[in-house]
């Protein structure tokens, strides 16, 4: 790695290993290494997809099919992808009691297929499915087989959409994650940001309510973020080289870093 960066590691693992409450803010840029494209980048779902056209409960009741497009394919990626270094080092810091919980905007599960056990999954996910209409469950063990022959995908009790656990566009928090979210940033002191650029409300705002109450911050994101200068410790590189390093570092403090 440049100097720079290892150097950068080396403050956040300092950083780190002094917090007594440390959490864990992740977004999609964590799970790009495990082949799930952000979908605002070139080439992600929304260079494809509108999201008010197809990740919104009125968009759903007025035009399922098209939805269900967008939600097959996206559903086929999670299904393909697996947990990547970066997803591994939060477990096993968790595991060391080195990271208290993670907060995600991801919908994948892949901290929980990596072995992380706290994990409040902010904005849904993909492990359940439900009608939109009766609210009847789903058959999960469906998805993995749809096709587009199977598309949209309704209720077999009353012919409604089915849709997965996920908060669309419009929709509110979940209020139990919001709630558990609420109390691990109201004890957290130190925020570890992780692959997300601090553009979406009011997930966003965590970061700033956890400085605001004397708590650090260290930022691992490749590009420009909002929180730039929020961030007592910064670093410009893919998490998946980041995170298993500095989870080297706080857990064995003494071993040589990986150039």
């Amino acid at each position: 790695m440049d100097k720079t960066i290892l150097e950068a590691i080396d403050a956040a693992a300092e950083i780190w290993s002094r917090a007594v409450f440390p959490v864990a803010l992740t977004g999609a840029g964590i799970s790009v290494a495990s082949g799930i494209p952000d979908f605002r980048s070139p080439g992600g779902l929304w260079s494809r997809f509108d999201p008010m056209e197809v990740a919104t409960d009125k968009a759903l009741r007025r035009n399922p099919l098209g939805v269900w497009q967008f939600l097959l394919e996206a559903v086929q990626v999670f299904v393909r992808a697996v947990p990547n270094p970066a997803h591994e080092a939060l477990a096993e810091l968790e595991r060391a009691g080195c990271l208290q919980a993670i907060i995600t905007q991801n919908i994948d599960s892949l901290h929980q297929r990596a072995g992380s056990k706290r994990v409040v999954e902010f904005h849904g996910h993909c492990r359940s499915f439900y009608c939109n209409s009766c609210r009847a469950a789903g058959d999960v063990g469906r998805v993995a087989k749809l096709t587009r022959a199977d598309i949209p995908w309704t209720c077999a009790h009353c012919g409604g959409v089915i849709r997965p656990e996920v908060v669309f566009f419009g929709e509110a928090i979940p209020e139990q994650a919001m709630q558990e979210a609420e109390r691990l940033v109201a004890r957290a002191d130190l925020a570890i940001i992780v692959g997300t650029s601090g553009e979406v409300a009011p997930f966003s705002v965590f970061p700033y309510r956890i400085k605001a109450m004397g708590g650090r911050v260290i930022e691992i994101n490749l590009g420009p973020t909002a929180y730039g200068r929020l961030s007592d410790v910064r670093i410009d590189a893919p998490a998946e080289r980041v995170l298993p390093e500095l989870a080297r570092r706080i857990l064995k403090p003494h071993a040589p870093a990986i150039s």
